[in-house]
């Protein structure tokens, strides 16, 4: 059974036509958490510089970054994140080319209400595993998602907000390295991140932790134990 519902979810819709595109964003609005929208590739990957996405529902035809190239830029950082594709198009041109991606739906323009919300449920119990409001960790700590809190046999440990957007994307590619180019483009976004600057995080972070928890892999990135 699954933890989180419908009014639990964060959507990014990608879609080049603006009626469809504002007429579902508007429908979403009232069915989900959160939604935001993005008119091609390009605009999307930027939204999710600082939207946290729980699914994706994006068109394939669009201009600028077409769906395909958007997924595979997505699936380069976040191979976990539930993907639906609704579109006009079912040649095996962009058939092909979604094969290995791991896309949860192919819906097919037009797509009822109906059909739409059936493919949100069917994401659910993926979504719902990466999503809880309690996050175990070994000997006796355990993250709180919606307090942002670290705690130890009951007591809060205080993080920083850069301890808690590095934390939180580990978790995020709990099976996954997090790269050093994810953590600078989610954890220090637009200011630089410096080899000292990453060091000195993860030095403080380490000492709130179990452990061990942090491990880094030389020249490629970060995953936790």
């Amino acid at each position: 059974m699954s933890n989180i519902t419908l009014k639990d979810l964060n959507i990014l819709f990608v879609e080049d036509e603006d009626i469809i595109r504002q007429k579902s964003v508007s429908t979403l609005k009232y069915i989900v958490a959160n939604v935001k929208e993005a008119s091609n590739g390009l605009e999307a990957l930027e939204k999710l510089k600082t939207f946290c996405a729980d699914l994706i529902i994006t068109d394939l035809h669009m201009p600028d970054m077409d769906g395909v190239e958007f997924i595979k830029k997505v699936r380069e950082h976040n191979k976990n994140i539930c993907i639906i594709v609704q579109t006009a198009y079912t040649t095996e041109k962009y058939l092909l080319s979604l094969i290995d991606m791991h896309i949860e739906k192919y819906l097919i323009k037009p797509t009822s209400l109906e059909k739409l919300i059936e493919a949100l449920e069917y994401c659910i119990d993926s979504i719902s595993d990466s999503k809880i409001s309690y996050k175990k960790l070994p000997n006796g700590y355990e993250y709180d998602w919606n307090q942002k809190s670290l705690i130890h046999n009951k007591k809060s440990i205080a993080l920083t907000k850069k301890e808690i957007l590095f934390l939180e994307l580990l978790f995020k590619n709990i099976n996954n390295i997090t790269t050093y180019e994810e953590l600078q483009n989610e954890v220090w976004q637009d200011v630089v991140m410096t080899d000292n600057a990453l060091r000195s995080l993860v030095r403080n972070l380490r000492k709130k932790l179990p452990k061990d928890f942090i491990i880094n892999l030389s020249g490629v990135g970060y995953k936790v134990s």
